[in-house]
């Protein structure tokens, strides 16, 4: 289980305001008592998805499909920042990415350390 602290929901809330989907995953976030993995499993199912692996499993491989994404050079740097609006802006821009469920990703990333989550990518591009 990856929780997260009301502190780091009040982060995200502060630097993502204006994303009315971001504020929806954080109140479903909070109603997890942070849990990641119950509220990514939630925003799913409202998203129409249909997970069919334990929580846990499931959060870990979306983030893992998203990872090229997530760790594109000038977007690592901000989220080492602690910043997460460019990222989310051209998250908005991908229509395969459920907009819904990249709160949870996003800070599923942090949790895991941003490094750590891109060092198997990093492995293949060297």
């Amino acid at each position: 289980m990856t929780k997260v602290t009301a502190q780091e929901i009040a982060q995200f809330r502060s630097q993502l305001a204006e994303y009315p989907t971001v504020m929806e995953a954080l109140d479903v976030i909070e109603d997890c008592d942070g849990d990641l993995e119950d509220a990514a499993m939630t925003l799913a199912i409202r998203a129409g998805q249909e997970p069919e692996t334990g929580n846990s499993e499931w959060l870990d491989a979306l983030a893992k499909k998203w990872r090229a994404v997530i760790c594109e050079q000038g977007f690592r740097e901000d989220l080492l920042q602690g910043s997460v609006q460019s990222l989310m802006a051209q998250i908005k821009t991908i229509s395969t990415f459920p907009q819904i469920l990249a709160t949870p990703v996003l800070m599923y990333v942090f949790k895991q350390g941003v490094n750590s989550f891109c060092e198997p990518l990093d492995e293949v591009l060297e």
